[in-house]
């Protein structure tokens, strides 16, 4: 089998790289091999590779920087998906597609199911529903995931950010009234290869069948928390000297700090669907996160 993995170099990418290698050839790209901007160049990477799978782990995902380059964040959210939802189609191949959280407008008081209205509050989350709705509209066979608050050891993300205003300073605020699940990178490649896996082995899907899954770490908890977390355990690895304790990140509201986009107070995702078809369980993000440290804390220090 042939997969082509587009988005080699991000924080879902880089780790797919690992996590597809079992089940065929993986033909990885970045944007030097081909940039999803460049939506004819995007068409001729598809065709002259030839896959049997095609799985899309590149985004625009600059949520405040959007708001201000709208044809730039729809050209790679929605309509480079859409190229490849065609492109999928003409050939028959699986397309895999990652999402967001941000489809949602976060004023549910539960978690989010898959068959809950969308409700994009920035152009990030409608740029990314216009992908979702463009995938659908191809027809053949697809998988998306919806997942949120993605974390890894590569590419920027809020962890790498925590860590270097820890180093920084002596108190931080930081937002409490937004929920969600923290999501490791490496966690979504391990469910991906998984799902991926079994579907060869006969959970297959049909010609035309396209399905949604939410995919995000157990546990969620707030912005807040998330970084005292952050914090807590860095302090705890050998090999970090910061100058902020978990004490001192101080609790703060949304409309303290107030950004270009609005993001979704609640970003919980219920998982039940991805975890019964598949016989899965989602884990906790907190090992997770312990290990990202170790890994930061040893390239920090030239090992």
């Amino acid at each position: 089998m042939r997969i082509l993995l587009l988005g080699k170099d991000g924080q879902v990418g880089w780790q797919l790289q690992r996590s597809l290698a079992p089940h065929g050839e993986v033909i990885a790209c970045g944007r030097a091999e081909c940039d999803l901007s460049d939506l004819d160049q995007l068409r001729g990477v598809v065709r002259k590779t030839a896959p049997s799978v095609i799985v899309n782990a590149t985004a625009y995902t600059a949520v405040d920087k959007a708001e201000s380059e709208v044809d730039l964040a729809y050209r790679i959210n929605a309509e480079a998906p859409a190229v490849l939802a065609e492109e999928s189609v003409r050939s028959g191949a699986l397309f895999v597609h990652y999402s967001t959280d941000y489809v949602y407008d976060g004023l549910k008081a539960e978690p989010y199911v898959e068959s809950d209205p969308t409700a994009p509050q920035s152009v990030y989350g409608k740029s990314k529903l216009a992908g979702e709705e463009a995938i659908r509209a191809a027809g053949g066979r697809s998988l998306i995931f919806r997942t949120s608050w993605v974390f890894g050891a590569r590419g920027g993300n809020f962890v790498k950010t925590i860590l270097r205003l820890a180093k920084e300073k002596t108190s931080l605020n930081v937002v409490a009234d937004q929920v969600g699940s923290p999501t490791p990178a490496a966690m979504i490649a391990t469910v991906s290869g998984l799902v991926l896996g079994m579907l060869r082995q006969g959970r297959g899907l049909g010609a035309d069948e396209a399905r949604l899954y939410h995919l995000a770490a157990a546990r969620p908890v707030s912005w807040c928390d998330f970084a005292r977390t952050i914090v807590a355990r860095a302090s705890e690895t050998p090999g970090f000297a910061l100058s902020l304790s978990a004490d001192q990140i101080r609790a703060i509201s949304t409309a303290e700090y107030p950004t270009p986009a609005r993001r979704p107070a609640n970003s919980r995702l219920d998982c039940s669907r991805l975890e019964q078809d598949f016989g899965l369980a989602m884990p906790d993000w907190e090992p997770y996160l312990v290990r990202m440290l170790q890994l930061l804390a040893l390239k920090q220090n030239g090992y």
